[in-house]
């Protein structure tokens, strides 16, 4: 589980998140909307532990990582994964040395143990026979599920994925939220999304958030969201460019 309480941050002055209160129960999937630039992503890097709050805390399952040092952050780390935004895969691994990379660092698997889980998230992403190839060898889907392999690799309780579609056309960007979908109702992962592909994860998520000047001013089920008739939220949804959310 993932709470956020009364969560702040400023940077050189200027007031990021505003009070951030959120919460996504135990193997649910939440999307995380807004404009860019918001700090959709800041939010995620407090909840892996990268950034300290000014002021509020981020509690993974009751635990606030933000009082964790040393071996104790090193730990709970270990129960996340994240697909970045570009995939940040390794350029001069091939895909079976990006996807075997967590787990050759993280565990004490033997060679047969770690083929074994390789190659079971390889076939899981479409991938099975795409393991010697490198990274500029592959699509941009390809290239996304190959990082989205190696975040699940670990088998983690939390997944944060940081906008998984974007740079890719609607087809293959379609195809990788199916991906998702598949493994999260295969691992039961607890799981934010930061996306702008509102319409396309209605059918995904178990809750939708939408954070507007540094506070979230909606929350719930898409269909309790939707029922909101919150006009920051239906302006951003069908893309309008007059409304209360003013584009320079």
């Amino acid at each position: 589980m993932i709470e956020i309480k009364n969560l702040y941050k400023n940077f050189n002055g200027t007031p990021v998140l505003k009070g951030i209160n959120l919460n996504v129960p135990r193997g649910e999937l939440l999307a995380l909307i807004g404009r860019s630039g918001i700090g959709k992503s800041v939010l995620l890097k407090h909840i892996v532990g990268l950034i300290k709050p000014d002021q509020g805390k981020v509690l993974i399952n009751g635990i606030d990582i933000n009082s964790l040092r040393g071996k104790l952050l090193v730990e709970i780390r270990k129960q996340f994964g994240v697909l970045f935004q570009g995939g940040a895969l390794f350029d001069s691994f091939s895909v079976y040395d990006n996807v075997s990379f967590p787990l050759r660092e993280k565990t004490k698997f033997d060679e047969q143990q770690i083929k074994e889980r390789v190659m079971h998230e390889l076939e899981q992403m479409g991938l099975k026979n795409d393991g010697h190839k490198y990274p500029a060898e592959l699509s941009g889907g390809m290239r996304k599920r190959a990082a989205l392999a190696r975040a699940l690799v670990m088998e983690p309780s939390i997944m944060l994925f940081d906008e998984p579609t974007t740079g890719l056309d609607p087809i293959i960007g379609q195809t990788i939220l199916d991906y998702i979908q598949q493994c999260h109702q295969r691992l039961k992962f607890t799981g934010i999304m930061v996306t702008h592909e509102v319409n396309k994860v209605f059918n995904i998520v178990q809750q939708i958030a939408m954070i507007h000047e540094g506070e979230i001013i909606a929350q719930g089920s898409p269909e309790a969201v939707q029922k909101q008739n919150n006009p920051i939220f239906d302006q951003f949804v069908r893309g309008d460019t007059t409304g209360p959310i003013q584009y320079i």
